[in-house]
């Protein structure tokens, strides 16, 4: 029978608070701030003062000797003296509401904390003893946050409602100061001195009655407290934080890789956002090859796990590596991989070794998806390919400055994007594009992704939205075979991409084909879409094909305009329609059935060159391309390519 890794005990609250205070229960630097508001402090102080249960606390034991696995830091009010404890237990669970309570009720400053609309204020907490005390009271309404002075205030601060800014003001009032909850022996002596010399010694016994029945609640109130054993994994500790975290952002693997680093004397955070007058990686890579008028280019959404992604890549590439070298058995090497616990798993050395090469590749990234008409993030067809797409280029280094590489690294990524391949569980064709992607420009067979990468002719017809990858790369293949724009005759390189505000536009117009009553499922589809200029796609407007192609031959632009522009050659137009893959004759007669046939043709036949693959009407084999992400879903841990 296996060892259970936790145990459940309950603890008193005032003395897991005092523990917080003294730096014996820290937490772990993968936690975030404290940002409780006002409202659901008060909701919490309610609870318990009627011994409702708040949830359980998660801890993690610490190591043994000292040593320290993860950076860590008391909750925020406590003593400066509190860094310095080595702390017993690490809080994974419970910390908004036990730095919550700590504030409220053993410190003895007003606390800061923000209101349900996130503004920042200032509160001292109070319980209302005769609120407290009627039966069919709602407890909520009696716990009080009052302002910094501790005076309600009315009609613009003239008129106060409630000042109780002095004990006496407290003891006249009955409000009872939450953080003297665990301490009341002097308040109490002091409420009963008050009410005794205004000859009202009946407040002694309301102050006995609310001390039984409200603040015994405090004092003997008891927490859940499961506490992990030291030797919990950190994948474990991972996922049992993302299942309790319910509440916030869920923890990812560079927070948890941010912590462990820490603990070793690397700031991994600042790596990624960098310090004052110096940009982190972010920074650089959203910058990277951004064009004049872009806030932030193609790489603006690479995540921080993205780049460890990558890291883990290389170094458990190179691990296998020196495996084979050192002669070890195929079932004995490691395997490559970019799985979370490949990540929890990468050693601060490897990440310093790599991770120049990474952002290097990753710049590569930017530069190849320019070469492929690929400017913004709205137009990227996977954000996930550009994980193994930079460790590629990483890995291959200057290979990819010469052409017949670079076609190779083109199709891969092509093969990609048509046989839609990077939806869903990508891991596992992350660590074979690694291992065969470069072997592949080296001169070895064709990797999985390209064998796989058959586009189905029958996608054309379905794909309507930006949110296919296959709908996106369509647009972007035209552009980098030389679409021209109707009226300018400019192609679309970066330039000219924002200057004329190139975007996806309709071939028949929308409003046109609504009048004919055509089937929207594909007027709608991608053939019946193409990449065009603001001003152009303006003067198609919503009319017939034949009659925007004879404005653009007469130069009769919008009327708004002040400036006409020159007449086109009919030649010379139907040139710029035809590098578009459109049928120009059909187009002309306003042919919509012969067009579509025919641009489905052209379009498959564009597709095919990028991906060298003869495209097919019938559902391919897995050899021939299924996407195969439910089989990789359910491979956890894959066996590594060959190497």
């Amino acid at each position: 029978m296996s060892k259970s890794t936790f145990t459940t005990n309950p603890e008193y609250l005032e003395a897991l608070l005092q523990k917080c205070g003294a730096g014996k229960v820290q937490l772990p630097d993968f936690q975030r701030s404290w940002v409780w508001a006002e409202d659901r402090i008060m909701s919490l102080i309610a609870s318990i003062s009627r011994a409702f249960p708040i949830g359980a606390l998660m801890t993690l034991a610490s190591k043994p000797g000292g040593v320290e696995v993860f950076a860590r830091r008391p909750i925020e009010g406590a003593p400066a003296e509190a860094k310095a404890t080595m702390p017993e237990q690490l809080l994974l669970d419970g910390q908004q509401r036990m730095t919550s309570l700590y504030h409220a009720c053993l410190r003895r400053t007003v606390v800061e904390t923000i209101t349900p609309k996130k503004k920042l204020v200032k509160r001292w907490f109070y319980i209302d003893i005769q609120k407290a005390l009627q039966a069919d009271a709602d407890r909520d309404e009696a716990i009080v946050a009052l302002p910094e002075d501790r005076r309600v205030k009315t009609n613009f601060d003239k008129d106060v409602l409630l000042d109780v800014s002095t004990p006496a003001a407290e003891y006249e009032k009955l409000y009872f100061p939450l953080n003297q909850v665990f301490d009341w022996d002097t308040w109490q002596e002091e409420f009963g001195d008050y009410w005794i010399a205004k000859g009202d010694s009946g407040k002694r016994a309301v102050f006995k009655q609310f001390k039984e029945r409200v603040l015994q609640n405090f004092k003997s109130y008891q927490v859940p407290v499961i506490a992990l054993d030291h030797e919990t994994t950190r994948e474990a500790v991972c996922l049992v934080f993302e299942k309790v975290n319910t509440g916030g952002k869920p923890l990812d693997a560079f927070e948890l890789l941010t912590a462990m680093y820490a603990a070793q004397g690397h700031k991994l955070r600042d790596d990624w956002l960098g310090t004052t007058g110096t940009p982190g990686l972010q920074a650089r890579l959203a910058a990277c090859g951004r064009a004049a008028d872009q806030k932030v280019g193609v790489l603006a959404k690479v995540a921080s796990t993205d780049v460890i992604q990558a890291v883990a890549l290389l170094h458990t590439k190179k691990v296998r590596v020196d495996q084979v070298k050192a002669g070890l058995k195929e079932n004995d090497l490691s395997a490559v991989r970019a799985t979370r616990q490949s990540l929890l798993d990468l050693p601060l050395a490897a990440y310093l070794e790599y991770r120049e090469r990474v952002e290097f590749g990753f710049k590569a990234v930017a530069k190849f998806l320019r070469q492929q008409n690929i400017h913004r993030v709205i137009d990227l067809p996977y954000q996930t390919q550009l994980v193994p797409l930079a460790s590629i280029l990483a890995e291959i280094g200057d290979k990819a400055e010469h052409a017949a590489n670079i076609a190779k690294i083109a199709r891969w990524y092509w093969c990609g994007v048509f046989g839609e391949l990077y939806g869903s569980a990508a891991e596992t064709r992350f660590a074979k594009d690694i291992v065969e992607v470069p072997a592949w420009v080296d001169g070895g067979p064709e990797p999985s992704t390209v064998k796989q990468g058959v586009f189905r002719a029958d996608r054309l017809s379905t794909m309507r939205t930006r949110l296919s990858a296959a709908y996106k790369g369509i647009h972007a293949m035209l552009m980098r075979e030389g679409a021209k724009d109707f009226r300018s005759g400019q192609a679309y390189d970066a330039t000219v991409f924002f200057d004329e505000g190139v975007d996806i536009h309709h071939i028949f117009p929308e409003a046109w084909c609504k009048a004919k009553k055509l089937d929207e499922k594909v007027y709608d589809c991608v053939i019946n879409k193409t990449p065009l200029g603001y001003r152009t796609n303006r003067i198609i407007g919503g009319v017939a094909p034949s009659l925007y192609l004879q404005k653009l031959e007469d130069g009769k632009t919008n009327a708004k305009s002040q400036v006409a522009d020159p007449p086109i050659p009919r030649a010379t137009l139907d040139g710029y329609v035809a590098s578009h893959c459109i049928p120009v004759a059909e187009l002309r007669a306003d042919d919509f059935d012969g067009f579509i046939s025919k641009r489905k043709k052209a379009l498959l036949q564009l597709i095919a060159n990028a991906t060298g693959h003869k495209i097919s009407d019938e559902v391919p084999t897995a050899d021939e391309g299924e996407d195969l992400s439910d089989e990789l879903a359910r491979d956890t841990e894959p066996d590594a390519p060959t190497l």
